[in-house]
């Protein structure tokens, strides 16, 4: 690695990470009007254009005149991964720091902020060899198929991800074929090292279970009084529902609607649901984080307290960007 890279590794960047319905989106915005920062969305899904409100992505009014990267950055039905997320997620950080302003992670993608923060663990080049063999088995036998074969080869991967996610689950096959090692053992061996970002504060928002759950279920309902059903119409007629996007939470259920397999409020209880679940899973992530500082956005001065500690953080030694 070279000086240039030591240097933006060195770099002092906020996270401020958590699961869906904690509020880390508006928070960020006020951060960043504070602290003169701009923020880098760390979301799986809103790096794909036009899936905008099932996403929850902040709009133009709500970011507040504050610059917001790694949003609409490929079309739905690409492959982005981890490793393409740290790869621009490096070159956002990059320019913000040429601007003399802090560098503001923000969402609950665990995997991704784990790649961007703590470095990645090596993984093989793509197989186009094996991915059309490995295709050619989805086409013949379906996706089933595929998913079956990476939970005998890596059953902690094979729990992770949705057999329809043919892409994450090819992939998670090909790194276990090509190094003999499953790719959930390379993701929990983490090997930092000089990858790692060793200037970040990280913050971690929270609620109790039910107060979380109950934002959720209401975000939900008011996603679908947004026009939830209407985009992913538009995303279906123009051959855009693909991909990961189509397995989405809130893309899935409403496409399965708009093909009268299921009643509109019974895609609202499934994506509530889901959600749900997604929120339980990335509370189990980042409570294996280290390092975190846990904020409970329930308790009364959760907010100013966050606040005094990045002001804090900022004015340290070493700590404040344009030193």
């Amino acid at each position: 690695m070279d000086k240039g890279s030591d240097a933006l590794l060195a770099q002092p960047v906020l996270a401020i990470l958590g699961p869906t319905g904690a509020g880390k989106s508006r928070f960020a915005v006020e951060v960043a009007l504070a602290f003169r920062g701009e923020v880098i969305s760390c979301d799986s899904m809103a790096v794909y254009r036009g899936v905008d409100i099932g996403t929850d992505k902040p709009s133009l009014s709500e970011r507040r005149g504050v610059r917001h990267h790694l949003i609409d950055v490929v079309e739905p039905g690409a492959f982005f991964s981890a490793g393409a997320f740290r790869a621009k997620a490096l070159e956002a950080i990059r320019e913000i720091r040429g601007r003399e302003a802090l560098p503001i992670i923000v969402g609950g993608t665990g995997l991704y902020a784990r790649a961007l923060l703590d470095g990645m663990a090596p993984a093989p080049p793509r197989n186009e060899a094996l991915r059309e063999r490995l295709k050619a088995i989805a086409e013949r036998s379906g996706a089933g198929k595929l998913h079956r074969i990476l939970q005998r080869l890596d059953p902690a991967s094979a729990s992770r991800l949705h057999q329809g996610d043919a892409l994450r689950v090819i992939r998670a096959i090909e790194v276990r074929l090509v190094t003999g090692r499953p790719m959930s053992r390379l993701i929990e061996e983490r090997p930092f090292g000089r990858e790692s970002l060793s200037r970040v504060l990280r913050l971690c928002l929270t609620a109790p279970r039910q107060v979380l759950y109950n934002r959720i279920e209401r975000r939900a309902e008011a996603m679908v009084q947004l026009g939830l059903v209407e985009e992913v119409k538009a995303l279906v007629e123009a051959g855009k529902l693909k991909g990961p996007v189509a397995k989405a939470i809130g893309y899935s259920e409403i496409a399965r609607y708009l093909k009268g397999e299921i009643g509109l409020e019974q895609a609202l209880a499934l994506i509530k649901q889901r959600s749900r679940n997604l929120a339980k899973r990335q509370l189990t992530w980042f409570r294996r984080e280290s390092g975190l500082i846990w904020l409970d956005i329930e308790t009364e001065a959760w907010k100013s307290n966050a606040m005094e500690r990045i002001r804090r953080w900022r004015e340290a030694p070493g700590g404040q960007p344009g030193n």
